[in-house]
């Protein structure tokens, strides 16, 4: 069988993490770089000694000379739709970073292309692939909690605001929000079956990355920083979700599923400034529930797997499907609903109240 043939598009810092993981696997041929900025993808290319394969600096141009099998997409949040768009017309499978889309819109018009291509579109969610947080969806699932009527998400970062596209609005969309947010977002919903979201009622705030007291940049600063939200869900569960990337605390809260029967704590491992942000590895496992009619805490032994690992396992399911004509990894079928609350909350910030969600 021929090699399958991937272009990246956006060749800034997360493309390095799928360039080390197509590297890695045999059946790879890494045949275009693009980034829109003069030289970047050629220096990108040289850099992983790739001196021979073309560089380009626009997508449709590629997508025509090299008409690769696949591609990554690397971009900046507000580059995500186009660049998938053009890629899938043109016939190539899309492993998209995450987020989808900033806006659920965006995320629909994605979804119809996909179907109309008839190629897989699967979004970069690396952390389902670890295996302690499979492990938490198995005890979910298993019906140990009875019933789950209300998820809390927890983590955020003491200090931990980045630099570059994702503090400028018309690049990222949003802050703290879409990048790691969703991490978050997709934890809870995948552990419980993905329902689909009703209504959101949300805030968000920039205190920390428009003063240049704890930010830098903060005359460029131009998302938010913190968000909190209350998700209503189809099945009478809701998701109290919140993230951050800076604030004057080391946590907001552990991640809780509450059951009817049980429930259960997900820790992460501690870190004092940076982190908490449910994209990588899990520190610690509960059970909480009653034997022979008294509270009980059980701790869930915990697998041992390299964070570094997982970046490799979703190219490699990317990868797989695309051989194998399987399904995509990550189906856009559950994270459009990672992005409508995303949507949501942007909407219920902006306008003070909650809003409903239109699937």
């Amino acid at each position: 069988m021929e090699k399958t043939r991937i272009a990246i598009i956006g060749t800034g810092g997360i493309a390095n993490a799928h360039m080390r993981a197509y590297l890695e696997i045999p059946e790879v041929e890494i045949v275009a770089g693009v980034d829109i900025i003069p030289g970047k993808a050629r220096e990108y290319l040289d850099r992983y000694g790739l001196t021979k394969v073309p560089d380009f600096e626009d997508t449709e141009e590629m997508l025509k000379v090299i008409k690769p099998d696949a591609v990554s997409v690397c971009t900046y949040n507000s580059a995500h739709k186009i660049c998938t768009l053009q890629a899938l017309a043109a016939g190539c499978h899309v492993l998209l970073e995450k987020p989808m889309s900033i806006t659920l819109d965006e995320a629909k018009e994605m979804v119809r292309a996909e179907k109309q291509a008839g190629k897989i579109l699967t979004i970069g969610f690396q952390p389902r692939f670890d295996a302690n947080s499979k492990k938490v969806k198995e005890i979910v699932q298993s019906g140990a909690l009875g019933d789950v009527y209300y998820i809390q998400t927890g983590g955020g970062r003491r200090r931990g605001i980045p630099g570059r596209t994702f503090i400028d609005k018309d690049k990222a969309g949003v802050g703290a929000l879409a990048d790691i947010g969703c991490y978050a977002l997709d934890f809870a919903l995948n552990t419980i079956g993905y329902p689909k979201p009703l209504t959101v009622s949300a805030v968000a705030f920039d205190y920390f990355g428009k003063n240049p007291k704890y930010y830098p940049e903060a005359e460029r600063f131009s998302v938010d920083d913190f968000s909190a939200a209350f998700v209503r869900l189809e099945n009478s569960c809701v998701l109290d979700f919140r993230m951050s990337w800076a604030m004057h605390m080391d946590t907001t809260g552990d991640f809780i599923f509450l059951g009817k029967d049980a429930g259960l704590k997900v820790q992460q491992p501690h870190f004092e400034l940076w982190g908490g942000a449910w994209d990588g590895p899990i520190g610690k496992i509960t059970l909480m529930h009653d034997v022979f009619g008294k509270p009980t805490s059980t701790n869930i032994p915990l697998e041992k797997m390299e964070k570094s690992n997982l970046f490799y396992q979703k190219v490699k399911a990317f990868v797989d499907a695309v051989r194998t004509g399987g399904e995509a990894p990550i189906p856009t079928s559950q994270i459009i609903y990672n992005q409508a609350i995303i949507d949501g909350i942007i909407r219920s910030a902006a306008c003070g109240h909650e809003v409903e969600v239109d699937l």
